[in-house]
């Protein structure tokens, strides 16, 4: 898949609602998850204690939901890019909903759908809604609004 660029705020308007994507898999595995765990200092057992999952609800560990979000930078540059401005600036999050878990070791990709673009005194907001998918799971493992600050 080519990557989108959107070169004006007006590229931006005219795909508004037109979805973008899916963009290619990426497997997630348990390196990745003990990562964010270290990192953030959640080790619930769900996500890093294999031994233990195995007999869980989930039969295996799963990633953590925040990791799962902070995912879409990395998902979405394989989908677009806003290549205008100086900066974009993560400016949060409308809604966020987690469907589906993601077991370790599966594959994930993201669909993503801008849904507004608007001009505001600090520069060009863009809300997208992100859809993450699990390979062979008819649920999206997360569903998310997220706004990015273009900076002028």
């Amino acid at each position: 898949m080519t990557v989108l660029v959107f070169n004006t705020s007006e590229d931006v308007h005219f795909h508004i609602g037109k979805p973008i994507g899916p963009g290619p898999w990426m497997t997630l595995d348990q390196a990745r998850i003990d990562m964010f765990a270290k990192a953030t200092g959640d080790h619930q057992w769900i996500h890093t204690d294999p031994e233990r999952a195995s007999s869980g609800p989930y039969g295996t560990t799963i990633a953590h939901g925040y990791l799962t979000l902070s995912l879409i930078p990395r998902l979405a540059a394989d989908l677009y890019t806003l290549a205008f401005g100086s900066a974009r600036v993560n400016y949060g999050c409308n809604k966020v909903r987690y469907p589906a878990p993601i077991r370790t070791g599966s594959r994930i990709r993201a669909t993503a759908t801008p849904i507004t673009c608007s001009t505001t005194d600090r520069g060009t907001l863009v809300t997208t809604k992100f859809a993450i998918e699990v390979d062979n799971d008819d649920r999206p493992a997360l569903v998310a609004e997220t706004l990015t600050l273009v900076v002028p």
